[in-house]
């Protein structure tokens, strides 16, 4: 079982940058594939990104590839988002998800795909 709790979001202006965080509660947080998804109003929650229980493996959403990095600190058993170059439509709701798996499926891109989720913190990006 892990618990899940994002932060870090905030107002900021277009061209701004964010540093999300996910703490995980739970031993097994370094073995789980990690993603950060998000939901903007009236719209569907979609995949932002995903990171390897190590690290080594990253793939990013085309709308955010360049502009955000997705990175992790098992020894402090937390999840980053780091979103640089912000834009309005990068306003949303970001939540952070777990998968038990080691490895990255193939569907990495799918909700159904992670078993635990955070609440959710609100990114708004003003013009």
């Amino acid at each position: 079982q892990v618990q899940l709790v994002e932060s870090g979001g905030g107002l900021v202006q277009a061209g701004g940058s964010l540093r999300l965080s996910c703490a995980a509660s739970g031993r097994t947080f370094s073995s789980y594939t990690m993603a950060w998804f998000r939901q903007a109003p009236g719209k569907e929650r979609e995949f932002v990104a995903v990171i390897s229980w190590s690290g080594g493996s990253t793939y990013y959403a085309d709308s955010v590839k360049g502009r955000f990095t997705i990175s992790r600190d098992n020894a402090k058993n937390t999840l980053y988002l780091q979103m640089n170059s912000l834009k309005p439509e990068d306003t949303a709701v970001y939540y952070c998800a777990a998968d038990p798996r080691t490895y990255i499926s193939v569907s990495y891109y799918r909700e159904n795909q992670y078993d635990y989720w955070g609440q959710g913190t609100q990114v708004t990006v003003s013009s």
